[in-house]
């Protein structure tokens, strides 16, 4: 019986363009949703935008256009963003989708049923950029430090509040245990306990002066904090999305380190107060920084999916995102790096060694029709635990750097074709390149069928190197 797996990215705010920290998560999703594909399990892959808020808003009115044309402009690039990255989501969802703003009311009706809102005066901090409310310890110098000071501002203003603070022993209580947590990796886990233990306050659920939202169903003069409203797309999804209904719990919601709490502490708590089953797992990871520096568009150095594969090619792009994944810490990255590594793995490593053994192979067209498709046990732990660096530097090492060695050592061109010893040694190369392929297929899609389609399918003639040197 196949198994089934729902892997989701977060929905990205629609306030601006595709960078490389969106692409950072969503191809690390990708290449775990084709891997559970490659195992042949039923996979529901999950990704979109977050289209409500102040800021959406604000950037709509400044356009001289509604917040649903902006929205309506934006979310495509998006989504042609990751095609052209080859990512194979299952559905992308945006959040004025109606059928998901139906889901969000019925899970707001439960947790009101439920007792677990009152409504009461919000007087406090929030940052625009971040659409979030912010406590004085969050803040640096009086504003967010993760935008420009401008965009924190004082409120005060009538809302409802969730009762967080109801649900933070049972949530204790499941993330201590290690049976039922489910906070990866683990210094998240013990930030996370740590914030819970300090103590946690209630959060405010709807906005009184925001218009662009969806309306909170039982005071329909306010809306819902868009928070509340993006959370819940990963449970609208398996409502409306057809073949979809029985793929909840998520298997995995996979996030930056700056959305820890709202999915690791906010989202479990409501889900637990509206009835729901809690996903099975979160894994958080770090931050890209280009060159030392932070992200920014002030200082230019943002970088752009286009960018990426207008250089290194749409695989070349791919591998270059899951060397560099920011796991636990945040992960230093920029173009000339790239390049580097680009050039050494890819240029003169693997794609010099396809030419060469399809040179080598080109009058006895020795193949592999039959390639076992098994997976290594260790390939398979590091990549599911998204140790994408050392998943791939270990397939380098088993069989990529055998290949090479093989080749050097016994010197094949030397021996005439007629040579049974010639034979011998390209068929152990071209079974260990098979083997790296199969392997990598769900990192670099293209280029591992293009490498099996040579030497499974009979001799092809490579008109231009796999991945030529830049």
């Amino acid at each position: 019986m196949k198994s089934k797996f729902f892997i989701t990215t977060p929905i990205y705010y629609i306030n601006d363009v595709p960078h490389i920290g969106h692409t950072c998560t969503t191809v690390a999703a990708d290449i775990l949703a084709r891997f559970h594909r490659q195992l042949e399990d039923e996979v529901f892959f999950l990704t979109g935008t977050d289209e409500h808020g102040q800021k959406v808003a604000e950037v709509a009115e400044k356009q001289g256009i509604s917040p649903q044309e902006y929205c309506d402009q934006i979310a495509p690039r998006f989504e042609e963003a990751w095609k052209n990255l080859n990512i194979s989501f299952d559905f992308f969802i945006r959040t004025t989708d109606p059928r998901h703003e139906k889901v969000v009311v019925e899970l707001l009706e439960k947790i009101y049923q439920n007792g677990d809102v009152y409504k009461d005066k919000y007087e406090g901090y929030y940052c625009i950029g971040c659409e979030s409310f912010k406590t004085e310890t969050e803040l640096v110098d009086g504003h967010c430090p993760l935008h420009p000071a401008a965009q924190t501002v004082k409120k005060s203003e009538d809302n409802w509040f969730f009762k967080l603070s109801k649900y933070v022993p049972k949530l204790i209580e499941l993330i201590e245990d290690e049976k039922t947590n489910y906070i990866f990796p683990e210094g998240k886990r013990k930030e996370v306990l740590a914030k819970l233990k300090a103590g946690v306050n209630d959060i405010s659920i709807s906005r009184e002066n925001v218009e662009w939202g969806i309306p909170l169903p039982w005071e329909k003069s306010h809306t819902i904090y868009v928070w509340i409203d993006a959370l819940i797309n990963y449970y609208s999804a398996t409502r409306f999305v057809e073949g979809k209904e029985g793929f909840w719990p998520a298997d995995l919601h996979l996030l930056g380190k700056e959305i820890l709490w709202f999915h690791t502490v906010i989202w479990q708590a409501m889900l637990l107060s509206a009835g729901i089953e809690l996903p099975k797992k979160t894994y958080t990871h770090s931050f890209y920084m280009i060159d030392g520096q932070k992200m920014s568009k002030s200082i230019g150095n943002v970088i752009s999916p286009s960018q990426l594969t207008d250089l290194f090619g749409v695989d070349g792009a791919r591998y270059l995102i899951a060397r560099s994944f920011p796991n636990e810490n945040d992960s230093d990255v920029g173009i000339e790096r790239f390049k580097e590594r680009y050039n050494a793995d890819l240029a003169n490593n693997l794609g010099n060694l396809v030419s060469r053994l399809n040179k080598l192979n080109e009058n006895l067209d020795i193949k592999f029709e039959k390639l076992d498709n098994k997976i290594d046990e260790k390939f398979d732990n590091l990549l599911n635990n998204l140790r994408f660096d050392e998943a791939i530097g270990y397939i380098f090492e088993t069989y990529i750097d055998k290949a090479n060695a093989n080749l050097n050592q016994f010197t094949p061109w030397k021996l005439a074709d007629e040579d049974p010893k010639k034979s011998e040694i390209l068929a152990d190369c071209i079974f260990n390149i098979c083997l790296a392929a199969n392997h990598l297929k769900a990192i670099m899609p293209e280029s591992a069928d293009k490498i099996l389609d040579i030497f499974t399918q009979g001799h092809q003639v490579l008109e231009k190197p796999l991945f030529g040197r830049i």
